[in-house]
């Protein structure tokens, strides 16, 4: 089972951008999907996107298509995400997920995952 460890999250202005890193632990990160998720205050949590074992697909929650883009270097055991216009309504925590032989789009259909990180949080003022 790998560990994931978020960073990047900060407060920004609407408009502006910012990008999420998630460092994965152990030898196996290419065997899992990864993905993100986020949870404003009150809220469930809920699918952002999510990035297949090899980078050939990926998958994306309609409130950040074309806004937001998921990457992974497997080489560094990690994952990424840039997330550009960003909106007040983006404001909440963010989780790094692995979900282990899973597809991008299953990352999407459910929560339950392998690892999740400790998450980090993402403010954004209007």
């Amino acid at each position: 089972q790998v560990q994931l460890v978020e960073s990047g999250g900060g407060l920004v202005q609407a408009g502006g951008s910012l990008r999420l890193s998630c460092a994965a632990s152990g030898h196996t990160f290419s065997r899992y999907a990864m993905g993100w998720f986020r949870q404003a205050p009150g809220k469930a949590r809920e699918f952002v996107a999510a990035v297949s074992r090899s980078e050939g697909d990926t998958y994306y929650a309609d409130s950040v298509k074309g806004r937001f883009t998921i990457s992974r270097d497997n080489a560094k055991n990690a994952q990424f995400l840039q997330m550009n216009s960003l909106k007040s309504e983006d404001t909440a925590f963010y989780y790094c997920a692995a979900k282990l032989y899973a597809t991008a789009r299953a990352m999407g259909l459910t929560k339950i995952m392998d690892s999740w990180g400790q998450g980090t949080q993402v403010t954004v003022s209007s």
